[in-house]
């Protein structure tokens, strides 16, 4: 069985290479929406796949760590990276370029290893990341599934790469969030939310 959980956020990026104008000449913003979708073939206590509540938690922090601010390719300018992290307080340092499809792949991969440092307690079975889907507009998507995420030859995405802002960090409920991801510290669900 398949579930999903939709979530929202706005950012801006430039894509540079690509080959629309504005898009890699100018920064520019989307209403997102990223869709997570589990599964497994197994229910829970509660008879649910994965309580949606439980998203709520980390995995919605990780997600809207990108909202209402500017994600930025390490590959780009220096001066341009310097001056964009100078004047936001939100920003996300990815080492992949920010289109929709390496989006896709760089919340796959942050999910898929908080997902596994997961410890459940409601009788969750073989929970699995099945894809992530990114809408960057209202009619151009890109779904991202584990072969996608991990693929060397989209480039590598290695979480020690990904950079947030202090202030992001400051927004997670959890300061230590992103830390404790990296460092692969057991996080255990809630018995209620």
């Amino acid at each position: 069985m398949i579930i999903r959980k939709l979530f929202k956020f706005e950012n801006a990026h430039i894509v540079r290479g690509c080959s629309t104008i504005k898009c890699r000449s100018s920064v520019h913003g989307h209403s997102y929406k990223v869709e997570l979708l589990f599964e497994s073939n197994f229910l829970d206590n509660g008879q649910m796949v994965y309580d949606f509540g439980l998203m709520k938690q980390n995995m919605k922090d990780l997600v809207e760590s990108f909202d209402h601010a500017i994600a930025l390719w390490s590959g780009d300018n220096v001066a341009y990276l310097k001056d964009m992290k100078k004047h936001s307080a939100r920003w996300v340092e990815l080492p992949v370029s920010p289109s929709a499809e390496q989006f896709s792949r760089v919340i796959f991969v942050m999910i898929d290893r908080l997902l596994g440092l997961t410890s459940k307690v409601n009788g969750e079975k073989e929970v699995k990341l099945h894809s992530v889907i990114v809408h960057e507009t209202d009619t151009g998507y890109a779904q991202c599934f584990a072969e996608d995420a991990y693929s060397k030859e989209m480039g590598e995405i290695n979480l020690f790469d990904i950079i947030f802002s202090e202030q992001i960090m400051k927004d997670f409920k959890d300061e230590r969030l992103w830390q404790k991801v990296l460092d692969e510290e057991e996080f255990v669900n809630p018995a209620s939310v």
